[in-house]
């Protein structure tokens, strides 16, 4: 007897930067990015291990368990960003890409206007 198949569900992308919108159906449990691609719609992405902003993307509605996003912190997630690459289906989903300097810039901005660093010197305040 084979056993049942995860349920899938309905997610959709806003990919902004191409002006398309994009629905597939995913497997619960199953990587969003990985998931698209199978199915023919390569989405961004630089290092697939949630460690970058390549694949960032906004949560318009659903949720997305994202435990393994390392490259963006609790409180961008907590403001609804996600890594497509480590996002796995657990309910419908609407997504909208994100550009990856916006997002980089809303996590390390306040770290890098501080002005620039040399090595073995503090940082120079402006």
């Amino acid at each position: 007897m084979e056993a049942n198949p995860p349920p899938s569900h309905t997610i959709t992308v806003h990919w902004r930067q191409e002006g398309r919108v994009i629905r597939h159906q995913v497997p619960e449990g199953a990587y969003i990015l990985r998931s698209f691609e199978e199915q023919g719609d390569p989405l961004p992405f630089s290092c697939r291990n949630g460690c970058c902003t390549a694949c960032a993307v906004r949560v318009l509605s659903g949720s997305i368990d994202q435990h393994e996003a390392l490259g963006l912190s609790r409180e961008l997630r907590s403001r609804g960003y996600g890594l497509l690459c480590v996002a796995r289906a657990i309910g419908p989903l609407e997504l909208e890409t994100q550009d990856e300097d916006e997002v980089y810039e809303l996590q390390f901005g306040r770290h890098f206007g501080r002005g620039r660093v040399r090595p073995g010197l503090p940082l120079e305040e402006e």
